[in-house]
């Protein structure tokens, strides 16, 4: 599970899962997969979605398989 330690913008989140997702269905693990898509957002076009506010809180939960 990928849990969000603050509220966060609707519209990053979804680039982020997205890009989560897409990570994992390329055979990425659960942690590198999340890595790889807060470095999206930190390298990204959206200039805003640069500042760790949006990319920063989100975290894995539970076991990595």
């Amino acid at each position: 599970m990928v849990a969000s330690l603050w509220n966060v913008n609707d519209t990053a989140t979804a680039e982020l899962m997205k890009s989560f997702y897409a990570n994992l269905k390329k055979g990425q693990s659960k942690d590198e997969a999340l890595r790889e898509a807060k470095l999206g957002l930190l390298h990204g076009r959206q200039v805003t979605w640069r500042n760790p506010y949006y990319w920063a809180p989100f975290v894995l939960v539970g076991a990595n398989n």
